[in-house]
């Protein structure tokens, strides 16, 4: 039975899960998304996210110690330079699992595991809907203002031939100058 063994083996050995894992955790940092198995996307969170907290603090220290997990001198710098500053204020959940479906091979549960504040289109497209959208003004019109609008001529374009609305168009126009 196992009751209360929590991690998911893989089916592997100890050393080949650890290197498993740290080759996922250096795609993830370098490439900041990865496509993988749902079951190894769940076992790769708990052991990035830890790493990710601890490249909050720039230290020898802690680039040693994310070091002994990674085993890669390009991540970690990557994790300390790039990483750590856009996430530094985020008290947690630095990773977003997005499931895509089955393998066509074995049927196995795939899915997209990528860092939360590297999706350009998520943040695209969230920054791009707070910026279009406009309000509503509550002002009142001056005096003013409302003569102008009621005093704009309202005119009837010919709807029956394109030719007599355009000469219509034009003679407005003219009129205007």
């Amino acid at each position: 039975m196992r009751h209360q063994r929590v991690i998911n083996h893989l089916g592997r050995t100890s050393s080949h899960r650890r290197a498993l894992l740290a080759n996922m955790a250096s795609s993830l940092i370098m490439h900041k998304r990865i496509t993988t198995t749902t079951a190894k996307a769940k076992a790769l969170r708990t052991y990035i996210e830890p790493l990710i907290t601890k490249s909050k603090e720039d230290s020898t220290h802690s680039r040693r110690v994310v070091f002994s997990y990674l085993q890669d001198k390009n991540a970690v710098a990557e994790l300390f330079r790039e990483v750590s500053p856009k996430i530094a204020e985020r008290p947690g959940g630095y990773t977003r699992i997005l499931k895509t479906g089955n393998r066509l091979g074995d049927n196995a549960e795939m899915c997209i595991l990528e860092l939360v504040d590297f999706n350009e289109a998520m943040l695209g497209g969230d920054t791009k809907a707070k910026t279009t959208r406009r309000r509503r003004t509550t002002k009142k019109k001056t005096a003013a203002e409302g003569a102008e609008h009621e005093a704009a001529p309202k005119t009837k374009k010919a709807e029956a031939h394109p030719a007599e609305a355009e000469a219509t168009e034009t003679e407005e126009t003219e009129s205007k100058e």
